[in-house]
């Protein structure tokens, strides 16, 4: 912001100092002149005058004073135009300033007179000086004063965390994870199988404990079995 008011500051002297030299070479009456100049307004006509009764110098000293007198409105104005039609704007501005600028002379100033010719020449300078320098000048200040100060910027909100994807599976590894699965629970049926065989230890145990708690027979007993049975 301090370097765009600095810009416009300075082009507004400009404009000013432009202003005043601009008065002092139009409106500084040319009393030996007074019997000589007519009023023009019929646009070509001293153009023609120019070409027909002048010399090569004159001429180019008379129409080129006129083209430079109109060069610094199309660098100092396009700074206070909008930029939407800035050209045309300038173009209308700058015709408008010089046709007042002759009215007063032809009104006014003794020596000299009011020439439509004057104006097309002043325009056709502003036109020249804005597309020769003054567009350019124009361009690179919008561009540099559109843009924002760090101290300006508004704080930049911090990104969301995206959630987390889980990977999309393959046919293939779709297939992996079905039949590691199906194994998974054929082992957990065998291991069931299994459980539901298997004797209990204890009931063995205890067999065995009874078949070994019985007493052999003796002798006299085999004997007395036998004679018994006779």
């Amino acid at each position: 912001m301090v370097v765009r008011g600095a810009v416009l500051t300075v082009v507004l002297l400009g404009l000013v100092v432009f202003s005043v030299l601009l008065a002092k070479v139009t409106l500084t009456p040319s009393p030996a002149s007074e019997d000589l100049v007519t009023s023009n307004l019929r646009p070509g006509r001293s153009l023609r005058q120019y070409a027909e009764d002048y010399t090569f110098l004159a001429a180019c000293k008379q129409a080129g004073g006129n083209l430079l007198l109109g060069v610094p409105f199309g660098l100092l104005l396009p700074f206070f135009v909008p930029r939407r039609l800035r050209m045309i704007r300038m173009t209308l501005l700058t015709a408008v300033a010089m046709a007042v600028v002759e009215l007063i002379q032809g009104a006014l100033v003794a020596g000299r007179a009011f020439d439509i010719d004057d104006v097309i020449l002043n325009t056709a300078g502003a036109l020249l000086g804005y597309f020769v320098l003054g567009r350019r000048i124009t361009h690179r200040y919008y561009m540099y004063a559109d843009v924002p100060a760090p101290s300006e910027r508004p704080a930049e909100p911090e990104p969301a965390p995206e959630p987390k994807r889980t990977p999309r599976l393959t046919a293939g590894a779709k297939a992996a994870r079905t039949k590691s699965a199906g194994a998974k629970g054929t082992r957990t049926k065998s291991a069931g199988k299994k459980g539901t065989t298997t004797k209990p230890a204890g009931t063995k145990t205890a067999a065995t404990k009874g078949a070994s708690t019985k007493k052999p027979r003796s002798l006299l007993d085999r004997v007395r079995a036998r004679v018994r049975s006779r």
